[in-house]
């Protein structure tokens, strides 16, 4: 049967699971899947600009190889045949990966990252990349190369960053699956953006090799790479195929992580934070927040408000900015470095908190560095302690529902008008670092609107218990599952 009558609009909202399932049954051939999305990404992405580069000869030859491979009965993986694209920052070997920097334009690797080299072998089908903003360091993702990506919810608003094409994309149903990363909420607050779903995966079990940046060979534990999709079971099938020990370790240890502590809602001990004074929060997304712990409760969870494992809210944060912005300093241009150094010196300097707090981070000393760590290995200590305690932690994602785009002021300068009074942009940091410092794992999922904008919850879980936070968020899917932007939605009665 031909394309056309075979695939409907709706079918861009299926499931990357139950795409792969149609596929085995022959309903569509790969190749006729592949034709469908690259259909809607030609007639779609130039709206939002999500999907910024593409290979298609590759992709329709290895659809094509996907097709016969399954007549002779092979079966690549879990996501034969399944079209897909990936961040821009991951290595594809002879793809571009400039971080939106213009002076990166040039910069081809030769060899693909372990992780976009698993999704392959498991049979997904990479056809592109999906934007980032400049060096991927912003909740905005533009940049001088490819220009601006848009929310598919309202074209005037940001989708987040620095995952922003990635959730752009699965939520206007141009891809089913995507692959992001995070150490500032860049799978988090996209995800919370645009209504779709994305795992922050403890730090270790994903690897990092071939993903590095330029010739730094570092690993930064802060930095993760994760799924992004619009179901839980699609997360959980990712995870599994990225995640696993790689290169040299590869020889001592296998990752088996360890079943979830609960698989229905009543069973779990859930504990909840709205608010902090360090990144003041919107009555919206206190109020959804609120509302989804009273339904719990009805619902049978042990449901605890306010509870953290610290109370000093402004030293987490400060330990938290002190190690992420520390971590980017080897990669700063000297002029900058040598500026943040004479930062430190300066007297009556006028620079708000978070760039004073920048420039000290970029130039502290390595003792100041060993202290910083000493903080987080305690602050990890009493976070497993918490976790003795509770199951899953849930918090805002981060301060709003997406924010009109600004690219008229730098970061630094940008301010959000939060219950009616402006804060600092860079105030958000601080639900980022909620998961990020501990080390902890944490999936973003949607929990209802704000108005016409969807709104998102983290849920935070135990050091390497990942499948714990996914089995929550599959709880809270049958509760809040993914709805499409009405403007890409299929019409109705299709």
């Amino acid at each position: 049967m031909s394309l056309n009558l075979m695939l409907t609009e709706a079918l861009a909202f299926v499931s990357a699971s139950e795409l792969v399932r149609r596929l085995k049954t022959r309903e569509f051939t790969a190749r006729e899947l592949l034709e469908f999305h690259l259909d809607r990404v030609e007639r779609l992405n130039p709206q939002i600009n999500a999907i910024i580069f593409t290979d298609l000869p590759a992709a329709r030859e290895r659809a094509d190889a996907a097709d016969a491979a399954l007549a002779r009965g092979e079966i690549w993986g879990p996501l034969h045949g399944l079209p897909m694209t990936v961040k821009e920052t991951n290595n594809v070997a002879g793809w571009p990966t400039t971080y939106g920097d213009p002076v990166l334009t040039e910069a081809i690797p030769t060899h693909s990252a372990v992780i976009v080299e698993r999704l392959q072998a498991a049979g997904a089908i990479i056809f592109g990349k999906t934007n980032v903003p400049i060096n991927a360091l912003d909740w905005q993702s533009y940049n001088a190369i490819y220009g601006t990506t848009r929310n598919p919810w309202d074209l005037d608003r940001t989708p987040g960053g620095s995952s922003g094409g990635s959730s752009a994309a699965l939520a206007a149903g141009l891809v089913p699956l995507e692959l992001g990363s995070d150490a500032g909420g860049s799978i988090r607050f996209p995800a919370h953006f645009c209504g779709v779903y994305g795992h922050k995966p403890t730090p270790g079990i994903v690897p990092v090799s071939g993903n590095e940046r330029g010739t730094s060979l570092l690993d930064n534990d802060l930095v993760v790479s994760g799924p992004l999709a619009r179901t839980v079971a699609d997360l959980t099938c990712a995870l599994d195929v990225i995640a696993g020990s790689a290169g040299p370790s590869a020889k001592a240890w296998h990752l088996d992580l360890p079943a979830p502590r609960a698989t229905h809602l009543a069973e779990f001990r859930v504990a909840y934070v709205t608010d902090s004074p360090v990144a003041e929060v919107d009555e919206p997304i206190r109020a959804a927040i609120r509302a989804l712990a009273e339904r719990l409760a009805g619902l049978g969870a042990r449901v605890t408000a306010d509870a953290l494992p610290f109370h000093d809210h402004a030293a987490h944060h400060a330990t938290y900015l002190q190690l992420l912005r520390g971590s980017a300093s080897a990669r700063l241009p000297q002029a900058v470095f040598e500026d943040a150094v004479l930062r430190l010196t300066e007297t009556g300097s006028n620079a708000t908190p978070y760039v004073a707090r920048m420039a000290q981070a970029h130039a502290q000393r390595h003792r100041d560095w060993i202290l910083a760590e000493e903080r987080r290995a305690a602050l990890k200590r009493d976070w497993a302690a918490f976790f003795e305690r509770y199951d899953v932690l849930l918090a805002p994602v981060t301060v709003c529902a997406a924010f009109p785009i600004d690219e008229a002021r730098p970061r630094e300068e940008r301010v959000l008008q939060i219950n009616g009074h402006a804060v600092d942009y860079n105030d958000q940091l601080f639900w980022a670092g909620l998961a990020t410092l501990p080390s902890l794992p944490a999936t973003a999922v949607p929990i209802g609107f704000d108005g016409h904008l969807p709104i998102g919850i983290q849920i935070i879980g135990p050091y390497l218990e990942d499948r714990t936070t996914l089995a929550f968020a599959a709880e809270l899917e049958r509760l809040h599952p993914f709805a499409p932007p009405p403007r890409y939605a299929p019409p109705t009665g299709r």
